[in-house]
């Protein structure tokens, strides 16, 4: 099973940027799809994005769609994800992870999908 890392999590004032990044231990990407997911206080985890192994299909949650961009760096073993125009409702844990499947096909996954998660790290947005 892969053991995943996140970093990059901060504060930062609503319409500025933050870069999340996952590192994988353990085993390698490759064959994993990954994914980001949040959850806010009081909330349930909710889908953000991910990007599959196979041709790396991208699929995000409608609320950040157009301003989130995940991205991968298989000979890193890294995951991204770039955010930008950051809003006060984006106030999260984020968590990385991950699944070894070539690709959902049509629908996005759902956080059932995947097996592996990291520890989660806090972006806070001001408004």
């Amino acid at each position: 099973q892969v053991q995943l890392v996140e970093s990059g999590g901060g504060l930062v004032q609503a319409g500025g940027s933050l870069r999340l990044s996952c590192a994988a231990s353990g085993r390698t990407f490759g064959g994993y799809g990954m994914g980001w997911f949040r959850q806010a206080p009081g909330k349930e985890r909710e889908f953000v994005a991910a990007i599959s192994w196979l041709l790396g299909r991208t699929y995000y949650a409608h609320s950040v769609k157009g301003r989130f961009t995940i991205s991968r760096d298989n000979a890193l073993d890294t995951l991204y994800l770039q955010m930008n125009s950051l809003k006060p409702e984006d106030t999260a844990v984020y968590y990385c992870a991950a699944e070894r499947t070539a690709s959902w096909g049509a629908v996005a996954p759902s956080g059932a999908d995947f097996g592996s998660w990291g520890q989660g790290t806090q972006v806070t947005v001001s408004s």
